[in-house]
């Protein structure tokens, strides 16, 4: 009986793409902190899981050999951030808000990659036999 790698690992590899672009987008607000005019961009990963019923969304391949995957960052808004105090330059970025938002993302990035790892090692024994 096969198993497909869609199957064997879950959502995660999507989780891991949002995450991704999600640190992209949280270090260009914390580099940008002191820029003028420059609005706070961010994510909302609980959107796009609700976009998607709860069911993973499958990535476009572009040939018929091509692996399936999952990939909910394919559905996500950019939202601008709400400041908490406006700055008088237009700026919206809280430093402090940005770097806790980073570092809780990277953990759940971190988490996720650890998940994804013992799934991997688990299937590659399975395929051992050992």
């Amino acid at each position: 009986m096969a198993i497909g790698f869609d199957k064997a690992l879950g959502n995660f590899p999507g989780h891991l793409k949002l995450y991704g672009e999600r640190s992209s987008l949280l270090a260009a607000n914390i580099a940008n902190a002191d820029t003028p005019g420059f609005k706070a961009r961010d994510i909302d990963f609980r959107s796009v899981l609700a976009k998607a019923g709860g069911e993973k969304m499958l990535m476009k391949t572009t040939h018929a050999n091509h692996l399936g995957g999952s990939s909910a960052a394919s559905g996500a808004d950019l939202l601008y951030r709400i400041p908490t105090q406006p700055s008088v330059d237009g700026n919206t970025v809280d430093s402090q808000v940005e770097q806790a938002e980073f570092a809780q993302n990277a953990v759940r990035y971190q988490s996720a990659l650890t998940f994804l790892n013992s799934k991997f090692k688990g299937l590659k024994l399975a395929i051992k036999g050992d």
